[in-house]
């Protein structure tokens, strides 16, 4: 995620700054099982399907290591930041810290570094952790802080696993294990189109989070063999004249894609109304941003479709954190929580010189607290999400998240 220069979706501002844990609708990931290794990571590329809703980990007596031995991983955080970034980098150390007291058999030790938030700090971090033996990087949190930090692992041939939801920053060797926006349009639009719909609208914010998900919708809407009839975009408050403009396309739709957050969405459905849009039997399609309840309550959204999680993973992690630390994790906490869980397994299963390009690319990919997901070749991810419906106040499943990406294709 960025700080500035690439504005984050909403919903990971609230995540970053801890405004919303309430009972897990969004986001977190990995759980091991007894001391068993990260699912798919036992064999290489051909390994068998990630399995998912695994139990909470048991830590057997003497499972791990003792404290100061086992592979040295860097965690590089914001933890001197200023503001709710400090607050967020203390709950992602408490979650790494989590996962190697629950990972049976662990054979790691975290070296961590802050980086203030910045730039050269997450540079000097890394530089720091790669000095000290760290065979792989976790974090950091910002864009600008994993694009140094990143350059520095490339320089040393060492992969980092970071939290950016931006995606310019990702490459061979530099992964984003944050939610991405882009999955998020196409299991949305993918499950539209599996309902009969096929001529699609969109009214889409004229910032960097509409051009990233404009550029997926674009993409997915063919694919799955629908066609765009009407998109346009809209500045900050400026509804009526973007809906005026879509309206006559709007009639041949049969599915409209709002991606936009809670404050704005049911807005921008009033200045379809008012610009003469009937939205009566029209699929609503969302993304992550409208993982909020105040949208749930919203009369004109009952119906309308978004790509999540399914809830009940960050649920158990949250009960775990809560019983640990006393305090509701941050949203953000799990990705801290399964990158460890990553390390540890591929260490497991490999030796300290496994974590390597090919073994975290493993296309049958890996089994977390919300579901499944794997690295792409270009530093993105791929993830298993499920549709939820806004009902009566509330969202329901409508769509269960595939347990391996052969039931995802």
């Amino acid at each position: 995620m960025s700080e500035d220069d690439f504005p984050r979706p909403i919903d990971e501002e609230r995540r970053l700054t801890g405004v919303r844990a309430r009972n897990a609708t969004r986001r977190g990931f990995l759980v091991m099982a007894g001391a068993a290794t990260l699912a798919a990571c036992s064999s290489g590329p051909d390994v068998a399907p990630p399995q998912s809703s695994l139990p909470a980990p048991a830590l057997p007596p003497g499972g791990n290591t003792a404290p100061g031995t086992g592979t040295p991983i860097g965690l590089i955080l914001p933890l001197g930041a200023s503001g709710n970034a400090a607050t967020v980098a203390q709950a992602l150390q408490n979650a790494a810290d989590l996962a190697l007291s629950e990972f049976a058999g662990a054979r790691l030790r975290l070296i961590v570094k802050d980086d203030g938030g910045t730039g050269p700090g997450a540079q000097t971090a890394a530089q720091q952790a790669l000095d000290e033996g760290a065979r792989a990087i976790i974090g950091p949190l910002f864009a600008h802080s994993v694009a140094a930090a990143g350059q520095v692992a490339r320089q040393r041939g060492v992969p980092l696993v970071g939290f950016s939801t931006d995606t310019n920053v990702a490459t061979q060797g530099v992964y984003l294990l944050s939610f991405l926006p882009q999955t998020d349009v196409e299991r949305g639009v993918r499950y539209a189109a599996s309902i009969g719909r096929r001529s699609f609208v969109g009214l889409v914010p004229d910032n960097a989070y509409g051009s990233v998900v404009e550029a997926a919708f674009r993409e997915t809407v063919p694919v799955v063999g629908g066609r765009i009839v009407g998109l346009e975009r809209y500045a900050p408050g400026q509804y009526a004249e973007a809906a005026r403009r879509v309206a006559g396309s709007a009639v041949q739709a049969d599915a409209v894609f709002l991606p936009d957050a809670a404050d704005a969405v049911p807005q921008v459905l009033q200045a379809l109304a008012a610009a003469g849009v009937n939205l009566t039997g029209k699929q609503l399609i969302g993304t992550g941003l409208w993982d909020d309840p105040k949208l749930f309550a919203a009369p004109s959204l009952n119906g309308g479709i978004f790509a999540a999680p399914d809830p009940a993973g960050f649920r158990a992690f949250a009960g775990r954190y809560r019983a640990r630390y006393g305090r509701e994790p941050v949203r953000t906490a799990a990705l801290a929580h399964d990158a460890v869980s990553l390390m540890a397994a591929l260490v497991n299963s490999y030796g300290e010189n496994g974590i390597t390009d090919a073994a975290i690319q493993n296309p049958s990919g890996f089994s977390g607290v919300d579901g499944i997901f794997r690295f792409r070749a270009d530093g993105t991810n791929q993830r298993g999400l499920a549709v939820m419906q806004i009902a009566a106040g509330s969202t329901r499943i409508v769509s269960p998240a595939p347990r391996s990406f052969a039931q995802a294709t």
